[in-house]
């Protein structure tokens, strides 16, 4: 009797029905994304990192990536994408902030608030030819803000088109997709702050300035910094922009990689492109490493509130 069984339910070692199979089922709706994960992710990445170390023949070499790293060329447009990226970060970060501070005070989920968290999302992914486009319509030579400042001001820095072009330049038209990026990013942040916090601090007697000193401020920086060091890899990576608008391929890192894979006079060397690549993925890995310790530190935070 101990033994007995009810029909179609599988035993317990095996079976179609049976509790082994069920545990391992759940798993199979996360296989098409290992799938994906691994064609378009790990495969490249590991491509690139054994790239980087073989020459022409196929043969381990470091001859490449000691070149590179000779170069001053090369270091001059690392220096440069990294300049860039921090620049965008930081000021993306803090306008962006300050744009979902302004939606939660307004009124949450109101008409406002659905309208700008739409444009938010359009606008973080406007970027490349689109992007390169408007900012030359309005700030480039013969464009609006321009012809209207060369006859009203015609000494201001407004009316001279070539700042567009410089790497100040480059960071005003990335910090265009870095702030609606901050907003979507940082707001689920600000809205999961209690008003009974406010509201405790106020009885007690505390100050606005004593209230974002001891509880605002440190409940915000770790996820203030994080959504930055988002930021910060999203404009490293960050191509099409740069190219349709400074076109040098020795200005940032992604143009050299680029002109690397598909040069114009045959030039073409996919092993320079890797080692290029191999300092990118480096840097991403650090700054992901990071991003994911304050991670961590906001999980533990979200579930203890």
């Amino acid at each position: 009797m101990a033994n007995t069984q009810y029909q179609g339910t599988g035993t317990t070692t095996g079976g179609a029905g049976s509790r082994y199979w069920r545990k391992r089922s759940a798993y199979l709706g996360v296989v098409p994304f290992f799938i994906f994960t691994g064609i378009f992710l790990i495969y490249p990445t590991y491509s690139v990192i054994t790239g980087a170390f073989r020459n022409e023949a196929g043969e381990f070499d470091t001859a490449k990536i000691n070149e590179l790293l000779a170069s001053p060329i090369v270091r001059k447009a690392f220096y440069n994408s990294l300049e860039i990226s921090f620049k965008t970060a930081v000021l993306g970060a803090i306008l962006g902030g300050l744009f979902a501070w302004a939606l939660v005070s307004g009124k949450p989920g109101g008409r406002f608030y659905k309208i700008t968290v739409a444009i938010s999302s359009v606008l973080a992914q406007f970027g490349g030819v689109m992007l390169t486009f408007a900012f030359l319509a309005t700030f480039g030579f013969n464009g609006v803000v321009s012809s209207i400042f060369v006859k009203l001001a015609p000494e201001s820095f407004l009316a001279q088109s070539s700042w567009l072009y410089t790497i100040n330049g480059l960071a005003v038209v990335y910090t265009f997709f870095q702030i609606p990026l901050m907003v979507l990013v940082f707001l689920p942040t600000i809205e999961n702050m209690k008003p009974q916090w406010r509201e405790a601090s106020d009885s007690l007697g505390g100050s606005p300035l004593e209230y974002w000193r001891s509880v605002g401020i440190p409940v915000l920086t770790p996820s203030f910094f994080g959504a930055m060091l988002l930021l910060f890899v999203n404009s490293f990576s960050a191509y099409a922009t740069a190219a349709t608008l400074v076109n040098l391929s020795d200005f940032l890192t992604p143009l050299q990689i680029g002109n690397a894979l598909s040069s114009e006079v045959g030039n073409a060397n996919p092993q320079t492109a890797k080692a290029l690549s191999l300092a990118m993925v480096i840097v991403v890995i650090i700054v992901m490493a990071l991003y994911a310790q304050i991670r961590r530190r906001v999980s533990r935070w979200e579930s203890s509130r």
